[in-house]
This record gives structure tokens, C-alpha cells and sequence, in this order.
């Protein structure tokens, strides 16, 4: 598949009762493991988090990854408004490198610049082997030099001034 065949291939959809059970299966690779929270602990925790904002992520119409988003626009006094992470994203071990993680990163990215007031988004990842640092440095993140516990985290400008 043509990488512009795979971008107009993979949407973002809403995690539903019929699909939430196909989502929760899909999984990282053995080595890949540790990275990422399993889906189902991510949507469990969402809801709990009124900034959360989650979606499946589809190749057609088969289910291929997850994304969670902390939306600051979500909730009525966030610690930063002005930031948006990305919380969770994986591409299920099977569907890994075929261009369906970078299609989605780059809808997440245009979503993210439709948030009012928002102008960074950040996200983080964990300095072992197999991690994605090299893959978001490739969308324009750059190392913040901040630290999230034990996660390297990595920013975006999303507008011209952003830090």
C-alpha cells in the first residue's frame, strides 16, 4: 500500500460497546512490552480523567492501534491549558510498519492544532531499546530535557511561539 493510500486508510474512531472488546486485544510486540500501558488499563483510566480523549485506531475497517490523548480543553481548570499530550499510542504488533502509526500520528497532531488555546504537544516515552523516540522525532518532537518520572518527554510546537 502507497503511503498516500495508507494516510486516506486510517481514521481515528470512538472506542464503542462493540469495539471495545477488539480494542483491548490488540498488543504491542514481546520486546515492546513495558513501553505502553495495555488498552484496557488506558480506557479504565479514562475514565476517571475528564481531559482524556481516546479513539481506536483503524486501517480500513479493522482495528490496528489505540490513541489517548489528555485534552486540556476537556476540563474546566487544567494545570497547563496550553499543553496537550499525547498519553498512550500503540500499534498492534501485527500491524506494526506499514505506515498506519504515521498516518495517525499526523491526524492526532492536525487535532491537536484545532484545540483552542493549546499551543505545544507533548508526549513521553521510556529511554529502553525499541522505544519511539526516533519515529516523533521524524514529526518535529524534540527531548524537552524534562523528565515525566522515569519517561523522557518530548514537545511540538504547535504554533510559531510555543514552548
Amino acid at each position: 500500500m502507497a503511503a498516500s493510500e495508507t494516510a486516506r486508510a486510517v481514521t481515528l474512531r470512538e472506542v464503542t460497546a462493540a469495539t471495545v472488546r477488539t480494542i483491548c486485544r490488540l498488543d504491542v510486540s514481546p520486546t515492546q512490552q513495558g513501553l505502553v500501558a495495555p488498552n484496557a488499563v488506558s480506557m479504565a483510566e479514562a475514565y476517571f480523567e475528564p481531559a482524556a480523549w481516546f479513539r481506536g485506531i483503524y486501517a480500513g475497517d479493522d482495528p490496528v492501534g489505540f490513541a489517548m490523548l489528555y485534552d486540556p480543553t476537556r476540563t474546566p481548570a487544567p494545570e497547563d491549558c496550553a499543553t496537550c499530550y499525547l498519553w498512550r499510542f500503540m500499534i498492534d504488533a501485527r500491524h506494526q510498519r506499514r505506515g498506519y502509526g504515521a498516518a495517525a500520528l499526523a491526524q492526532l497532531i492536525a487535532h491537536a492544532r484545532t484545540l483552542a488555546g493549546v499551543r505545544s504537544f507533548a508526549l513521553s516515552y521510556v529511554p529502553a531499546a525499541d522505544n519511539p523516540r526516533d519515529f516523533y522525532a521524524r514529526f518535529g518532537f524534540a527531548e524537552s530535557g524534562e523528565m515525566d518520572e522515569d519517561e523522557v518527554v518530548m514537545r511540538l510546537a504547535l504554533v510559531a511561539d510555543a514552548r
